[in-house]
């Protein structure tokens, strides 16, 4: 890597389906134009390095989430939320237009960003905390704290927070 890469740090902090999306699609799409990227993984944003994923997406909390439904955009009220398997429903709904609409899958664009050498960081005292085992995350990760993401954002010429 030269001295003039452009690099890119972004903080994972969400674990729920329609939050996984837009630190893989930038941090892919970035190393894709030859950018030096790395994701920090902590709070509910390392369940994403889990080998297992099972994200789930809810309406409570989300006064934008539109579902196209019956030839229009139906808002999802923030009541739904309360309902018994209304997030299942939900994510249901999300997981089957992901893949009606040929949108990679998380676990696909996971792979894609290690492929593409993107560096991926899981919070080490969010592992302690949350009582995850290293064996539970995917291979090819690091672990470290918050003073190395320090360390690779200050020498990032983009920061983002997700």
């Amino acid at each position: 890597m030269s001295d003039n890469t452009k690099r890119m740090s972004i903080i994972v902090t969400k674990g729920s389906l329609d939050w996984a999306y837009p630190p893989f699609i930038l941090a892919t799409t970035a190393a894709s134009m030859g950018l030096d990227v790395t994701l920090f993984f902590t709070f509910y944003g390392l369940t994403l390095l889990k080998k297992d994923l099972d994200l789930k997406v809810t309406t409570l909390g989300n006064p934008a989430m539109e579902m196209p439904m019956m030839g229009m955009h139906m808002q999802m009220p923030n009541l739904f939320g309360a309902v018994p398997g209304m997030d299942a429903l939900a994510s249901t709904m999300m997981k089957n237009m992901i893949k009606k609409k040929g949108v990679a899958s998380i676990p696909e664009l996971r792979d894609i960003a290690v492929e593409a050498e993107v560096r991926m960081i899981a919070c080490q005292m969010t592992l302690d905390l949350f009582e995850y085992k290293r064996e539970d995350l995917i291979d090819g990760i690091e672990l470290a704290g918050a003073a190395t993401y320090i360390d690779v954002a200050s020498s990032s010429d983009i920061n983002l927070f997700i």
